[in-house]
């Protein structure tokens, strides 16, 4: 497998990371931006580490990823396409069946910061009325593509009816890199209510994206490894709404282009 590629500027805002100009000049004023705010962590004094997993469903990992989970018996949050969703009806259903929570990470993988504003909010109401007819309950959670969102995405969000999801850890899996070192970055810095972006699936040129090609690696076992991480540390892999039935939401701004 590839060696990980030293980060493009791209892809530090893709994950979130801040420069430390943003670090001085942003972050003193977080705390008064909860009215804005979208859901980076929990908290919490409960051990728990809440798992989130993009861009499924995808046959041949997702089942990969539900097996490691059982095995430790985790809940996790997967934010789906509601496109794969439509085509994998069944692995939705498994998942559903499993104990894990449903939510939407669009109709498709478009950064929505990047198309007309009518076009994001019929996309946002189009996502969420199709999933909740595919899963037969409320969808509470939504998470930008590549994090992308702007005050007006925010906002269509909420009008929507849901609250925007982002991360405070991140497991780096959309390169092709050794499970190990992936894990390792995944569990930098877990705490009791830290937030992880993991993916059990690949969005490729069908979902809009233009990402390169798939990883090779098994998601299923970069899961299983981070799950064993954060044990040794006392912490759990819950949903986020399991972890919010022991804390609440932490709220931070968080506007990406």
């Amino acid at each position: 497998m590839a060696e990980e590629p030293t980060r493009t500027a791209e892809e530090l805002n893709r994950i979130g990371v801040r420069s430390p100009v943003r670090r001085f000049l942003v972050d003193p004023v977080l705390p008064f931006t909860a009215r804005v705010g979208s859901v980076v962590g929990v908290r919490t004094t409960a051990p728990h580490f809440v798992l989130t997993l993009d861009d499924g469903p995808e046959p041949g990992a997702t089942e990969r990823v539900l097996a490691a989970l059982a095995q430790r018996r985790a809940t996790a949050t997967f934010f789906v396409l509601v496109g794969r969703a439509e085509r994998h009806r069944t692995l939705l259903a498994e998942t559903i069946a499993a104990g894990h929570e449903i939510a939407l990470h669009g109709v498709d993988h478009r950064r929505l910061t990047r198309i007309p504003h009518t076009e994001r909010v019929r996309s946002l109401a189009e996502g969420k009325r199709r999933l909740e007819d595919l899963v037969q309950q409320p969808i509470r959670w939504f998470r930008p593509p590549y994090g992308a969102q702007s005050p007006r995405v925010w906002s269509a969000i909420r009008r929507e009816g849901m609250e925007s999801v982002l991360w405070t850890a991140v497991a780096g899996d959309w390169i092709d890199a050794p499970v190990h070192r992936l894990a390792d970055l995944a569990v930098r810095g877990a705490g009791p209510g830290s937030v992880l972006l993991a993916h059990d699936g690949f969005a490729g040129a069908e979902e809009g994206a233009d990402d390169g090609p798939p990883p090779r690696f098994d998601r299923g076992a970069l899961v299983s490894e981070v799950l064993t991480a954060v044990s040794a540390r006392g912490l759990v892999g819950r949903s986020l709404s399991d972890a919010l039935r022991h804390g609440e939401p932490r709220m931070q701004a968080w506007f990406l282009p």
